[in-house]
């Protein structure tokens, strides 16, 4: 047994099914082992390190499982990176594997040597390194486990070539460690249900291990037993199932009137599983002085930020069963007051409030695409202002149905979908991305025709960097615009160059057959929707002048 065979074979030992390379020649003994396992690990192959470790963030935000990535040094590694810092934003359990130069030049700046402790360090839970080949088990089996314990995250493992392929001896491989659950001390349930009690207007922010976790029906239950309105943490619309009568919106980078005046009413806040990122948390000025605030999250560092009234280190799921043990039943008023705002939420779902000025109105395509497809669908957006319209017309429902970067990389959705259609193989999962971010991973399309990924792309083409350009006419006016407009080819023609079948929409009436058709295609297809550049976004703030 190799080096290589022994990181397979603790790969394989605690449960890893789905692995993402790019080839490299410093790690082939690796290949060979996944090629001898192929009947147990699904192996895809991007055609950039992007593309690895974005679609086994998507992977692992999908199924609360670490996806293996396979990339190799300096170059392989620089380029995986963008999704290591997704993955360490959005708390998803990841592996990624990097071949390194042979330990005899380690030092020496040699041949694209990189030192991925310093390179790795702040964006990933923990970089290992094994000293021998005999040590390659047990150093894959410590970063699982760290991957997936607390607050779940990236873990780096690099592999010199001499290491990966050398004589690891009939080294036993450690089984997995299953993940400690965190429930809360009684006495932090208590308290916090007193503060609950004496709320009039409380409201949850549920975050990203509440799907982590597969906490949202301990969410609902929650809800229903205390009466809090719910809103969603950004790109975690999945939380609670939309419909849900406490369900409060999503809290995206735009918050408009009613948003606004029920964050203005609430006097207790309580973030569920959230870590209050800077949008979710208006740059941690969500939070007033005058409100309590009580904060659970697996990870204590976190806890410090935002100094709650109270804090206390739990998992989403055990803390909000013994939260909903512990409450008392809600009075009439409170239920009023959280009825109105899902109400509010309801009636700005709905199209037509947003009057646009080009022939296709996406708000009209979201409602449609929804209309179609099953309540499981997944749906991953890229980065970019086009994304608002999915994420303010499309209704979520229950489970793991969306997958988004918190931390705004672009290039995210693509190369995502292929982690998702390995996270739900027999589940729809559409990918909505905008020009700009198709330009930066769109390569990955060849990928799905090739391994027959049946992914559906819907690319918004508004023909602009499209937040960047409403932020530089809200700042100095139309003649301030540079840069910023985006030149973009027939997309369509393009993913038909690619080997899929592809339909341009340049009316709205055109969207329902076209999508109709991609979704009735067996394998990946793509629709692109050519949109006027003043339809940026269906938020005020953020429409083109």
């Amino acid at each position: 047994m190799n080096g290589g065979d022994a990181l397979m074979e603790t790969l394989l030992a605690w449960g890893v099914d789905t692995a993402f390379s790019v080839p490299g020649e410093s790690y082939l003994p690796i290949l060979r082992a996944a090629q001898r396992n192929a009947n147990r690990i699904q192996l895809i192959t991007p055609r950039h390190e992007s593309g690895v470790t974005f679609a086994a963030e998507a992977y692992g935000k999908l199924t609360g499982r670490p996806a293996i990535g396979f990339v190799s040094r300096g170059p392989g590694a620089t380029n995986a990176s963008i999704g290591v810092h997704v993955a360490k934003q959005d708390s998803t359990p990841m592996l990624l594997v990097i071949g390194h130069v042979p330990t005899a030049t380690k030092g020496r700046e040699a041949f694209q040597e990189i030192d991925y402790h310093q390179m790795f360090g702040a964006i990933a839970k923990g970089v290992f390194e094994p000293e021998s080949s005999a040590q390659v088990a047990e150093v894959t089996a410590r970063a699982l486990a760290l991957a997936t314990s607390g607050r779940p995250g990236p873990a780096i493992i690099v592999m010199p070539k001499d290491i990966t392929e050398g004589d690891a001896g009939d080294c036993a491989v450690p089984g997995p460690i299953p993940r400690a659950v965190g429930a809360p001390a009684p006495q932090a349930v208590e308290a916090a249900a007193r503060l609950i009690d004496q709320a009039k207007h409380p409201m949850v922010i549920a975050g990203e291990m509440v799907t982590n976790e597969g906490a949202q029906s301990a969410l609902a239950r929650f809800a229903e037993a205390s009466g809090c309105a719910v809103s969603s943490a950004y790109r975690r619309q999945d939380a609670l199932p939309n419909t849900h009568p406490a369900y409060a919106g999503h809290l995206e980078i735009n918050r408009v009137a009613w948003q606004e005046e029920a964050f203005k009413d609430a006097d207790l806040i309580i973030a569920v599983g959230a870590r209050m990122d800077g949008i979710t948390s208006l740059e941690f000025a969500l939070v007033r002085p005058d409100q309590a605030f009580i904060h659970i999250f697996p990870e204590p560092d976190v806890l410090t930020r935002l100094k709650p009234t109270q804090a206390f280190v739990a998992d989403s799921g055990p803390a909000l069963t013994a939260l909903a043990d512990a409450v008392s039943k809600p009075t009439e008023a409170r239920l009023k007051w959280r009825n109105a705002i899902h109400a509010n939420y309801m009636r700005f779902v709905k199209p037509g409030e947003v009057t646009v000025k080009g022939p296709v109105d996406m708000a009209e395509c979201v409602v449609e695409a929804q209309r179609q497809l099953a309540e499981d669908a997944v749906i991953l957006t890229d980065s970019g202002t086009f994304a608002r319209w999915v994420h303010r017309y499309y209704v979520f429902g229950p489970g793991r149905t969306q997958a988004g970067p918190m931390c705004g990389a672009m290039g995210y959705a693509v190369p995502g979908a292929l982690g998702a259609v390995a996270a739900r193989p027999n589940k729809q999962v559409i990918a909505f991305v905008g020009d700009g971010g198709i330009q930066m991973t769109g390569q990955e399309l060849m990928t799905a025709v090739a391994q027959d990924l049946p992914i559906k792309v819907v690319v918004a083409d508004n023909q602009a960097w499209g937040s960047i350009l409403v932020s530089q006419q809200r700042r100095y006016g139309e003649e301030g615009v540079y840069g910023t407009r985006l030149a973009a080819p027939d997309f369509a023609a393009l993913a038909r160059a690619y080997g899929m079948p592809a339909w341009r929409v340049d009316a709205t009436d055109q969207f329902s057959s076209a999508f109709a058709e991609a979704l009735a295609h067996d394998g990946p297809a793509l629709i692109h929707l050519v949109l006027d550049d003043r339809d940026i976004s269906p938020f005020a703030a953020e429409q083109a002048v």
